[in-house]
């Protein structure tokens, strides 16, 4: 870490304030996060698991829960690949830091603060990995609470059972949700490949990107 510049380091504390800061914030406060799409979504498959608890036919349901499933499970997967990548490049640092050095935007970095770059972007898609294969666990026990569902009895009954298998589909949600922004931030990482200004850019415009997509987009206010 001693071959990190004070740019480096500011940085760093850019790119960790804005992925640390935009997620705690949005978590956080209530009024900001009443307002967003993964709020309305909530609400959205709450009302589902409701219709689903009334219906004698679950077909849909399930096929529905199967493609949430299949969407985690393919990014949970290409983390894994993105994964063998790096610690091969990681193996290889010297090799792999001369090869970037002589593309036009690639810069000359030593090999502590090449595999320190890797090394960042190691740490993020291992915290993704574990966020999807977490959220495709709890789509997996959607699946089985959504399952118990009784086709006759109360419908208080059913309801009761279909609120419990909405809790899990909202934070398997929200687990989805935040595997797919450390995906947004490693793309950010990579730009500190290039130069630490550009992971200052790159960091900000995904922050700016992210606000837009949840609480500024045509999809929230057609939800809404």
């Amino acid at each position: 870490m001693q071959s990190l510049s004070r740019i480096d380091w500011i940085a760093l504390a850019v790119f960790f304030g804005s992925w640390v800061g935009y997620a705690v914030t949005v978590a956080r406060h209530p009024g900001l996060s009443r307002r967003s799409v993964i709020s309305a979504m909530d609400e959205y498959r709450r009302r589902w698991m409701l219709e689903m608890a009334s219906r004698e036919n679950r077909i849909m349901d399930i096929q529905i829960i199967g493609n949430l499933m299949a969407s985690t499970s393919f990014l949970a997967n290409t983390s894994i690949f993105i994964l063998a990548g790096l610690v091969a490049m990681m193996a290889a640092s010297e090799l792999s830091g001369r090869i970037f050095a002589q593309l036009p935007f690639g810069l000359t970095a030593s090999p502590a603060l090449w595999e320190t770059k890797i090394g960042l972007l190691l740490l993020i898609f291992v915290r993704a990995f574990f966020t999807l294969t977490w959220a495709l666990r709890q789509f997996n026990y959607c699946s089985i609470v959504m399952g118990s569902v009784p086709q006759d009895g109360p419908l208080a009954a059913r309801q009761h059972v279909a609120e419990a298998a909405a809790k899990v589909a909202n934070r398997a949600a929200r687990h989805f949700n935040s595997g797919l922004r450390a995906y947004y931030f490693g793309l950010a990482a990579l730009a500190w490949i290039i130069h630490p200004l550009a992971l200052i850019l790159a960091s900000l415009v995904v922050v700016r990107e992210l606000y837009r997509r949840e609480f500024r987009s045509e999809v929230r206010a057609a939800l809404l």
